[in-house]
């Protein structure tokens, strides 16, 4: 860059610009805010600037990944940076290997979310379903037809763009790290990508060391009063003062910079025409990021009539199974919210006073049984019948509609019975007047009266 020699020093703060300083401090104000769809303009991403930082010829750089070239310029530095991420995929690299001009429009990407400017809640593509991130046209760095990623894809490239030795170990996190290493000729002393996330952190504190106030590092990155050409030739000036250390000759050097030790190099103040004439947006950029807005809301129209009609399928498909009737072996559903059940269940009542003894039943004969006579089946063409004949996924209560398990359940009660009394079953009960029985568990026959009792549902 040619040298600014004619141009004064800096004016302080008090001096009258028609266009006041941005002096962003806070990094809350430093993300560009859109609507979803809305295209970000040239002036949002700050195009000019990144113009002149990637268009820079000096090789000045010490390259961090293998070539034969002994220095590089900035360009090459950072792309390559990006290209040799572990999280940066083998898709996207054989797209930047194929297509130059694309890995030059993900690099820029790339310094946006590296300083800042662009959060994690944006992404560059229309087909995005989430509600978490908001679409945007970027028709200035959009003009391969490459997939720009999303804004999370590429900070998590970006974290992972660390040199070979700082890949087991921590990288350095403050200034004062860098310049030590860079100083004792570590060289480089640590990652590009790395270093801008540092002095982004650390924007404040050096704010003073580096500006003059009330600028930092982060309104090189902000539509400011201030040339879209000197604020590159700064940037990159701090990118040599740290990575190639201070003690350097720097190639970005400029009257004022040589001047005043550890100032980057004058920064000429524009006026509202000036500002004006940069970053302006082309009448194709212009009708691109137009089209790209419309096949976005039409994309957002098609998910949601399609998010409706998907949920309008399930509702009709669970109405329809709870409607269908049961057929087969099926337990029919109970409905939850029914007050009272189809039908009474019968419920057995122990007998409460001491058995009395009637006839016993034999093979040979005949039981009656509630007035009904029953042939006598032995236990083998009993479990048969009620294998062959029972559904076991229905109600237990409308088994006792048959005689014979009626029979069976009686029997089972009448054993337990005899067992009552013996360890380790609990004691008899005692009659009502006190007095023990005059039976003994063993003479109590299979005809042994039992109540059954009627009982309505729950109400």
């Amino acid at each position: 860059m040619a040298s600014t020699s004619d141009i004064p020093p800096q004016p302080s703060s008090s001096s009258n610009d028609s266009t006041p300083l941005a002096g962003y401090l806070s990094r809350k104000a430093l993300p560009i805010k859109r609507n979803d769809a809305e295209p970000l303009t040239r002036e949002d991403v700050q195009f000019d600037l990144l113009h002149h930082i990637f268009n820079d010829r000096h090789k000045v750089f010490t390259p961090q990944a293998p070539t034969e070239e002994s220095k590089v310029h900035f360009c090459d530095l950072y792309v390559n940076a990006l290209y040799m991420s572990h999280k940066c995929s083998k898709v996207l690299k054989d797209k930047m290997a194929e297509t130059p001009a694309f890995a030059v429009e993900l690099a820029k990407f790339a310094l946006l979310t590296n300083a800042g400017r662009i959060n994690t809640t944006m992404a560059f593509f229309p087909e995005m379903k989430t509600a978490l991130r908001t679409y945007h046209p970027v028709p200035s760095l959009q003009k391969t037809d490459g997939n720009a990623q999303d804004a999370p894809r590429i900070k998590n490239c970006l974290k992972a763009a660390l040199l070979p030795s700082e890949l087991k170990s921590m990288p350095p996190s403050t200034p004062e790290e860098i310049l030590q290493k860079s100083r004792a000729h570590q060289l480089p002393p640590t990652s590009v990508v790395n270093l801008v996330f540092v002095l982004a952190n650390h924007a404040a504190p050096l704010a003073s060391t580096h500006f003059d106030p009330p600028l930092n590092f982060l309104d090189i990155f902000l539509p400011i009063n201030i040339a879209s050409a000197d604020r590159a030739r700064a940037f990159l000036w701090l990118m040599f003062h740290y990575l190639e250390g201070p003690d350097q000759p720097n190639p970005y050097d400029d009257d004022y910079s040589r001047q005043h030790p550890g100032k980057v190099p004058w920064l000429r103040r524009l006026s509202e025409e000036a500002m004006a004439q940069e970053n302006v947006d082309t009448p194709d950029e212009i009708e691109w990021g137009k089209s790209m807005s419309e096949i976005r809301n039409i994309f957002l129209q098609k998910l949601v009539k399609s998010i409706d009609k998907e949920k309008r399928a399930k509702a009709a498909a669970s109405a329809s199974k709870v409607a269908e009737p049961i057929s087969g072996r099926l337990r029919p559903l109970r409905s939850q919210q029914e007050g009272t059940r189809d039908k009474p269940y019968i419920h057995y009542l122990p007998p409460d006073r001491a058995p009395q003894l009637t006839h016993s039943v034999s093979a040979d004969h005949r039981l009656s049984y509630n007035g009904f006579n029953i042939p006598h089946r032995d236990m083998l063409q009993h479990a048969w019948q009620v294998v062959t004949s029972t559904d076991p996924l229905a109600d237990s209560d409308d088994e006792l509609h048959d005689e014979h398990v009626r029979l069976d359940y009686s029997r089972r009660v009448d054993v337990i019975a005899r067992l009552r009394g013996r360890p380790p079953t609990p004691p008899l009960d005692q009659p009502p007047d006190g007095s023990a029985s005059s039976y003994p568990p063993s003479a109590i026959s299979d005809t042994r009266e039992h109540r059954w009792r009627t009982v309505e549902s729950w109400k």
